[in-house]
């Protein structure tokens, strides 16, 4: 079960460009390497529309890594159809890599998942996803790029 009111680490939550963030990047350098979009998603946590992205209904074997950093975060045989029209999984690929931070933006409480290592806005974890978990990793398509299998 999600506890909404603690980050993983218990700290308060913090910006995406802190400096507790190993990765660190210039507001330019972040503007250079990323496209406006995926630029509106990773560092000002912005949410594309549902049934828009590239990987909402991308099936391919291999490894779904941060649009920042290129941290491996989720593999695909952990992806699942939640039909709601953003990527899915139900865990992230090694403990750690998926840092959650409370959300109380827009009159709701839910709990913000971002790269540990970069601080790249991903999306949101709910606890209404499939066994073994139980959680549901609802994903940007814009923070993720995939790596095929080989």
């Amino acid at each position: 079960m999600i506890n909404p009111f603690k980050r993983a680490t218990g700290a308060e939550p913090h910006g995406h460009d802190d400096a507790r963030y190993p990765v660190r990047k210039t507001e330019a350098q972040w503007r250079e390497q990323l496209d406006p979009g995926q630029f509106k998603v990773a560092r000002q946590a912005a949410t594309e529309r549902p049934f828009t992205g590239k990987f909402w209904d991308h099936w391919a074997d291999g490894v779904y890594r941060c649009v920042g950093c290129a941290t491996e975060l989720f593999r695909s045989n952990t992806k699942f159809d939640a039909g709601c029209g953003w990527p899915s999984y139900y865990e992230e690929i090694a403990p750690g890599r998926v840092e959650r931070i409370t959300d109380a933006s827009l009159g709701m409480l839910r709990v913000e998942v971002r790269c540990a290592a970069c601080g790249t806005h991903l999306g949101h974890v709910f606890d209404d996803g499939p066994l073994p978990s139980g959680e549901r990793y609802c994903i940007n398509s814009a923070a993720i790029d995939f790596a095929a299998a080989s």
